[in-house]
């Protein structure tokens, strides 16, 4: 019998704090069915490996989960660790990602040279964001920032930010928190002013469609709740077919025993914004995705697409 399982994760700081906390919640429930030892394999994806253009234009979001899925499907590691937002809609055949940790915190932060917040920035001041979605997000707060393309790890993107090619940057929180980086935070967005992409500030774990063990363990460690946000968000997305270049926020949270979701969707050009706000029982999460991503769907005519 196997005793020792061996997870895959980028070898970013961010994502190795993600990997040690799902290390631990897989050793800690893992040791009913035998498992003695939990190890971290860093492994180098595409999207590390290039950081000057847009996900968008070297091959979407997949270029951060596509070669850490590939070892798990050669069964070179047994579980996958991924920050939700970063999966593609759509799951890779043969693999199940049906293991979500806790929720982190999913606002956006606004971290500037001079600690102030978005509106008090001086006029034409310069933005570092590689989404549309917070691109379009803060240009109908103030359409006189300019935002330019910034990628790297949380640390290059405040270097760059120190070095004075931006004015200001945003982030998630739930990586600035992770890191200890709470103090160089200027201003905290509400869910409702920046609606976060879907599945932010989660941490989804895959594996083997056919590993029963696995998939028996990462199910003691499933988060319910959150795994009623992540389908609810995810479902939004399949509907939409969105990609890298749709600029769409969606937000899930239960109240109760209902499920409540927020969504806008951005046309391609940035200029109309579709809104819709629902809610359901908690047990037709998923349904409830479908449903918002149709509204979205029919109301933009398909504007959000090339």
């Amino acid at each position: 019998m196997k005793k020792k399982i061996i997870i895959g994760s980028r070898g970013s700081k961010l994502a190795l704090v993600y990997a040690e906390k799902a290390r631990k919640k897989i050793l800690k429930y893992g040791n009913d069915f035998g498992i003695k030892e939990v190890v971290i394999k860093k492994i180098v994806t595409k999207g590390d490996q290039i950081q000057n253009k847009r996900l968008s234009e070297i091959g979407g979001k997949g270029l951060f989960s596509k070669t850490i899925e590939a070892e798990v499907l050669e069964e070179k590691i047994d579980v996958a660790v991924h920050a939700l937002k970063d999966m593609p809609a759509e799951e890779t055949e043969g693999l199940l990602t049906n293991c979500f940790l806790e929720r982190n915190d999913p606002r956006e932060i606004l971290i500037s040279k001079d600690n102030k917040n978005l509106k008090e920035l001086t006029p034409n001041s310069i933005i570092g964001t590689s989404s549309y979605r917070r691109e379009y997000q803060v240009k109908k707060i103030r359409n006189d920032l300019e935002c330019k393309l910034i990628r790297g790890n949380v640390d290059t993107r405040i270097k760059k930010l120190n070095d004075h090619l931006y004015d200001a940057i945003i982030l998630s929180y739930a990586g600035i928190k992770s890191l200890g980086l709470e103090k160089k935070i200027s201003q905290v967005f509400s869910t409702s002013e920046l609606i976060p992409c879907a599945g932010q500030g989660t941490i989804a774990l895959q594996c083997k469609k056919n590993n029963k063990k696995i998939i028996e363990i990462l199910d003691k460690i499933n988060h319910k709740k959150t795994h009623s946000c992540a389908k609810a968000e995810r479902s939004v997305l399949k509907v939409l077919e969105g990609d890298c270049e749709t600029a769409v926020g969606v937000f899930a949270k239960i109240d109760n025993n209902n499920i409540d979701l927020e969504a806008e969707l951005f046309s391609l050009d940035g200029i109309r914004r579709f809104y819709h706000k629902l809610s359901k029982d908690l047990k037709l999460a998923e349904e409830l995705g479908t449903e918002v991503g149709s509204i979205l769907k029919k109301k933009s005519n398909n504007c959000y697409k090339r």
